[in-house]
């Protein structure tokens, strides 16, 4: 299979890749302009070069529950799985992904540095290919504000700032913003969240604009909320963001405060045929490669997870602009952050989610 022999797989894996390519792939993602980045970066050129069919299933918010279903029933009908490296670290304890031998079974860098050290510190599980580095942040309405924010605890000021805003229906990042803004270091928030007293303090911060949030589930949400003029501020991933406001040109700028670290990547889930896992084995060291990863940021503002891909960052394919002022690591983006602990919520989420659930309803 020369498509294969050109891209330097293993012997042991191109050896498995003797079925027939014409089939279809189901691979789940988050939708939007998201997927979009990834239809052009990755799936249309792989389909091209080798006739697979690549099926778009927008699902990945509710990754760890439908995963979890499938494998109970003994029916895994996904492929590869876009998730967030905390729903990775989940699924990887509970036997739900395949573990991934990184040089192995990752393409190197084009100098020839294994992918482990491509990749360096953002492996965070053994189960979890990365491939950006991504910001959950706020974007406002320029026209709906008499000033513009610059703290992320803008967001709790229904004063000066009134009117609807959205909010993640979901405990994580929502209660690292109500601890910060209710005065708990950064330093200091995932000791005081990992207490009932902590836990019941974030709740109480979130109580006081809990009227006049809508909580949103998908990515899209946020940006169509703020096009339609629903609301005057709302948290969603960033790019989704630079889609919204370069792309579409609404009135709509960044609050970089605060914004929130996090990754996103590929899980093979467990439980597929051989020939399934080799073809999603043949499919993610493709799309992980070091040219992929800085292709998908020409159409969407997310940093690669590959050191060798940032130089590779150029101009938006079609806006012709340069990306890497709208990358959430850029120094001036950058200035006040926020670091997930993925380790932190794969150990807590399911409790907080369940907590986060019965507040909602109350």
């Amino acid at each position: 299979m020369n498509f294969f022999k050109t891209l330097g797989l293993t012997a042991a894996v191109a050896a498995a890749s003797t079925f027939a390519l014409a089939q279809d792939m189901t691979i789940v993602s988050w939708g939007g302009a998201y997927s979009a980045s990834q239809q052009n970066a990755y799936h249309t050129p792989y389909t091209e070069m080798t006739g697979v069919n690549i099926i778009n299933d927008n699902s990945s918010a509710e990754a760890v529950a439908k995963l979890r279903a499938m494998n109970e029933a003994g029916n895994v009908t996904w492929d590869v799985v876009d998730v967030v490296a905390a729903d990775a670290m989940r699924l990887c304890d509970e036997g739900l992904a395949e573990v991934i031998d990184a040089d192995a079974q990752l393409a190197p860098a084009p100098d020839g540095t294994p992918a482990s050290e491509d990749f360096g510190e953002l492996l965070v599980s053994e189960c979890f290919i990365p491939q950006i580095v991504y910001s959950t942040t706020f974007g406002y309405r320029t026209d709906k504000v008499s000033e513009a924010p610059t703290d992320v605890c803008a967001v709790f000021d229904l004063e000066k700032f009134p009117g609807k805003r959205s909010l993640e229906k979901r405990p994580i990042n929502n209660m690292e913003w109500a601890l910060l803004c209710d005065g708990v270091p950064k330093a200091d928030v995932y000791d005081v969240l990992e207490t009932e007293e902590g836990q019941a303090r974030a709740f109480a911060k979130l109580d006081t604009i809990k009227d006049e949030v809508i909580w949103w589930n998908a990515g899209a949400d946020t940006p169509q909320l703020l096009a339609d003029g629903e609301i005057v501020m709302g948290s969603t991933y960033n790019g989704r963001l630079f889609a919204l406001i370069e792309e579409e040109k609404q009135p709509v700028a960044m609050l970089w405060d605060a914004q929130v670290f996090d990754l996103d990547g590929w899980i093979i889930p467990a439980g597929l045929s051989e020939e399934r896992k080799q073809r999603a084995l043949e499919y993610v060291y493709f799309a992980t490669d070091t040219q992929r990863l800085a292709d998908q940021a020409k159409y969407i503002s997310y940093g690669p997870a590959r050191a060798s891909s940032a130089p590779l960052v150029g101009k938006h394919a079609e806006l012709g602009i340069d990306m890497a002022p709208h990358m959430p690591t850029d120094p001036n983006n950058a200035k006040n952050t926020f670091l997930f602990n993925y380790t932190w919520w794969a150990d807590y989420r399911d409790d907080l989610d369940a907590k986060f659930q019965a507040w909602l309803a109350q």
